[in-house]
C-alpha cells in the first residue's frame, strides 16, 4: 500500500470516528425552561415537573429543569431559586407556582419581564393586578375546589351547628386563601369573613392555622387540635400534614373516632401517601388534583410560545379535580 493511499485511509478513519464521536453527543436544547413550585421536596411538585419532561421528550429542543425553596413555603427563597436559575442556566421560560403574589412580582417576574423571559403559573396564580407578568395559569380554579372540600366537609355531619378548623400554608399564598374562601362559601353561603355562626357554622377560635407548609407544624397542630375535647372538624386546604411521614403513628389513635365521624379529616390532594392513609381509615376523605397535567399543558403553551412566538388562547386553563375515599382509595387517581 502505497504511502498516499495509507494517508488517506487514516484521513477518512479519523474522519469517520470524529463524526461518530460528534454524533454521539447529546444534543444541546435550545430552550431551558425552570419548573418551580413553592416547596422543592413535595411530590405534587416533582409530579408537575415529570410532566413537564413528558412534553420534553418529544421537544428534543426543549429541557425542563426544577428547584424551589427545599423545605418549606418561603417567599424570600423562591425569589432567590429564580435568580439563581437566570444566572446560572440562562433560562428560556419560568413555570412557577406563587408563594406570595407581590413579593415574587416585585423581587423576580419585573425582571424577567424585562429581560423577555415569559412566565406561566401553574397551581398558585398571581393576584389579578400582577397577572400582566405572566402569559396564561394552568391549574385547578381554586375556589371551586375550596367549595368541593366544603361540600365533602358537610356530608360528615348531621348536625345544625359546627365548628371547622381551618389549615392552610402561607397567610399570603393566592391559591390557598382562594380555597378558604371556597369553603366559607359551601358551609355559609359567603367567603368573605370567618364563620361565626351562618348556615349553622363557625370557625374555632384558634384558626385557620397557618403552617408555611412545614411538615412537623402542620401534623403538631393537627394532633393538638384532635386531642381537645370535642375537636372541632378539620379541613386542609392542602395536604402538608399528610405529606409527614409520620402522620399514620401520630393519627392512629384516632382511628376508631375517624370511622365514627367523632373525628373528621377532609384534606385537598391525592398524592400517594395521602391514598396510603385514606386506605387505612386515617382520613375522612381526599379531593384531588393533577399536577402532572399542570406541568405537561404549562410546557405545551411555554413551547408554543418560545418557537412560534403563539400567546396562550386563554388567561385561565383549568384542570379537572377528582373525589377520593376510603372504598376507591387505589383507583381514584393515577400518581406519575
Amino acid at each position: 500500500m502505497s504511502l498516499k493511499v495509507l494517508l488517506n485511509f487514516k484521513l477518512n478513519w479519523l474522519f469517520i470516528c470524529a463524526s461518530l464521536w460528534l454524533f454521539a453527543l447529546p444534543i444541546q436544547a435550545k430552550y431551558v425552561v425552570a419548573v418551580v413550585g413553592k416547596t422543592k421536596n413535595d411530590s405534587f411538585y416533582q409530579q408537575a415537573f415529570k410532566g413537564c419532561e413528558q412534553f420534553a421528550k418529544q421537544h428534543l429542543d426543549f429541557e425542563c429543569i426544577y428547584d424551589g425553596p427545599k423545605d418549606f413555603q418561603d417567599i424570600r427563597t423562591q425569589v432567590l431559586v429564580i435568580t439563581d436559575l437566570v444566572r446560572r442556566n440562562n433560562i428560556s421560560g419560568l413555570l412557577i407556582a406563587t408563594t406570595d403574589s407581590n413579593y415574587l412580582v416585585e423581587r423576580a417576574l419585573k425582571k424577567l419581564k424585562d429581560n423577555n423571559i415569559p412566565v406561566i403559573t401553574f397551581d398558585s396564580d398571581l393576584l389579578e393586578d400582577d397577572q400582566q407578568y405572566r402569559l396564561a395559569y394552568v391549574g385547578t380554579n381554586n375556589f371551586d375546589y375550596g367549595v368541593a372540600l366544603g361540600n365533602e366537609l358537610k356530608k360528615f355531619t348531621d348536625k345544625e351547628i359546627n365548628q371547622v378548623c381551618i389549615q392552610s400554608g402561607h397567610s399570603t399564598t393566592p391559591n390557598l386563601n382562594k380555597r378558604i374562601e371556597g369553603v366559607r362559601y359551601a358551609l355559609s353561603g359567603q367567603k368573605d369573613k370567618r364563620l361565626t355562626g351562618e348556615n349553622g357554622w363557625s370557625e374555632f377560635d384558634r384558626c385557620p392555622l397557618y403552617s408555611l407548609g412545614k411538615r412537623e407544624v402542620s401534623l403538631g397542630q393537627l394532633d393538638k387540635l384532635l386531642n381537645i375535647e370535642n375537636p372541632p372538624l378539620f379541613l386542609a386546604v392542602a395536604g402538608f400534614a399528610q405529606f409527614n411521614p409520620n402522620y399514620a403513628k401520630v393519627i392512629a389513635k384516632q382511628k376508631q373516632r375517624i370511622a365514627s365521624k367523632e373525628v373528621v379529616i377532609v384534606s385537598a390532594d391525592t398524592e400517594q401517601m395521602q391514598l396510603e392513609v385514606l386506605k387505612q381509615g386515617l382520613s375522612s376523605a381526599n379531593i384531588g388534583q393533577n399536577p402532572f397535567e399542570m406541568g405537561r399543558l404549562s410546557a405545551e403553551l411555554m413551547y408554543q410560545y418560545l418557537t412560534k412566538g403563539e400567546r396562550p388562547a386563554k388567561s385561565h386553563y383549568y384542570l379537572d379535580f377528582h373525589y377520593c375515599q376510603q372504598s376507591n382509595a387505589g383507583t381514584c387517581t393515577v400518581n406519575h
